[in-house]
C-alpha cells in the first residue's frame, strides 16, 4: 500500500491543478512577471488617486491666484502652479479621475458593441459576416485619431463626445478579435452537441462561445485603455475634448504649451502622469497576454 501512495498523491495533485482552472493558472503566470506586477502597481496607484485624491485635494483646482502664477515646485506647491496660479498637483489628481473614466468606459463601450458584432459575424457567416467585416475594414482604413477628430467634429467638442468617438474607433479591433475566436470555437464538439440538443443560438452565443472568447478580449481591453487615455489627451490637447476649466490631462498640456520654456513644470508633470498611466496599462497588458496565451508558456 505504501508503494502506491506516491502515485495516489500525484493523482490528487493533478486533480487539484486541474481544479484550479485557467484563470488561476493565468494569475500565477502573471505574478511571475515582475514587469507586469510593476505595471499593476502603477495602475492601482492611479486608480486610488482617482478615487481618493479628489477628497484630499479639494481646493485649488479652479481657484485662480494671479499673485502665485507660474511658481516653480516648492514646499507650498509641490508641483508648482500654472499661469492662473492654480495648484498643478491638485489638478493632476482630479484629472486622473477624468482620464481613467474616459479610458475605462470608452473601452467598455467598444468591448460590448465589438463583441456583439464580432459574435454575430463569426457565428452566422455568409452575407452577415461580409457586411460587418467590410464595415470594420472601412473604419480601420482611417487613422484612429483622424477618425476620432471627425466624429467629435460632427458631434461637437465635449468630453462626452470624445468618449463616444474613442469607443467607436476601437470597435473594429474588438470585433475582429472576437470574430476570429468565434470562427475557431464554433466548430468544436461541445458547440455541435449544443446545436444537436436544440439549444437556441442566443444561448449558445452568450453561454458558451462568449465566455470562452474573453481571454484575448481582456488582454486587448487592458492595452486599449492605455490607447484610449492617449487619444483622450490628444483630443483634449486639440481642444476637442474636455472644456475649460476641467482638469483633464490633455487639456492641461494644451493650456501650458506656451510656457514650455519659461515654466516647463506646467507641462512636464501632466505629461509624466499620462506617460506613467499608459506605461502601467501597457506593462500589465503584456503580462496578461503572456500569462493567458498558451503559446507564450514554456
Amino acid at each position: 500500500m505504501s508503494e502506491l501512495s506516491p502515485k495516489v498523491d500525484g493523482i490528487v495533485e493533478a486533480e487539484v491543478d486541474r481544479s484550479a482552472g485557467p484563470w488561476r493558472e493565468a494569475w500565477k503566470g502573471f505574478r511571475k512577471s515582475k514587469v507586469a506586477v510593476v505595471g499593476m502597481v502603477i495602475v492601482f496607484f492611479f486608480i486610488v488617486v482617482a478615487l481618493v485624491g479628489p477628497f484630499i485635494a479639494k481646493e485649488g483646482i479652479n481657484e485662480q491666484f494671479m499673485a502665485d502664477r507660474l511658481l516653480p515646485p516648492s514646499s507650498e506647491y509641490w508641483l508648482g502652479t500654472d499661469d492662473f496660479g492654480r495648484d498643478i498637483l491638485s489638478r493632476i489628481i482630479h484629472g486622473a479621475r477624468i482620464s481613467l473614466w474616459v479610458g475605462f468606459f470608452s473601452v467598455i463601450g467598444s468591448v460590448v458593441v465589438g463583441s456583439v458584432l464580432g459574435i454575430i459575424a463569426g457565428y452566422y457567416g455568409r452575407w452577415v459576416d461580409t457586411i460587418i467585416s467590410r464595415i470594420f475594414d472601412i473604419m480601420l482604413a482611417f487613422p484612429s485619431i483622424l477618425l476620432a477628430i471627425a466624429i467629435v467634429s460632427v458631434l461637437g467638442p465635449s468630453l462626452r463626445n470624445a468618449l463616444i468617438a474613442i469607443a467607436i474607433i476601437n470597435v473594429p479591433n474588438f470585433g475582429r478579435l472576437i470574430r476570429s475566436k468565434v470562427l475557431s470555437i464554433k466548430e468544436d464538439e461541445y458547440i455541435t452537441a449544443a446545436k444537436g440538443v436544440g439549444m437556441k443560438d442566443a444561448r449558445i452565443l452568450f453561454s458558451h462561445i462568449l465566455p470562452n472568447s474573453m481571454a484575448p478580449v481582456i488582454v486587448q481591453g487592458t492595452l486599449a485603455i492605455a490607447t484610449a487615455i492617449l487619444e483622450a489627451a490628444a483630443l483634449g490637447f486639440l481642444g476637442l475634448g474636455a472644456a475649460a476649466p476641467e482638469p483633464e490631462w490633455g487639456k492641461i498640456l494644451a493650456d501650458s504649451k506656451n510656457y514650455l520654456q519659461s515654466a516647463p513644470w506646467t507641462m512636464i508633470f501632466p505629461g509624466l502622469a499620462i506617460m506613467l498611466t499608459v506605461l502601467g496599462f501597457n506593462l500589465m497588458g503584456d503580462g496578461l497576454r503572456d500569462a493567458m496565451d498558451p503559446r507564450m508558456k514554456n
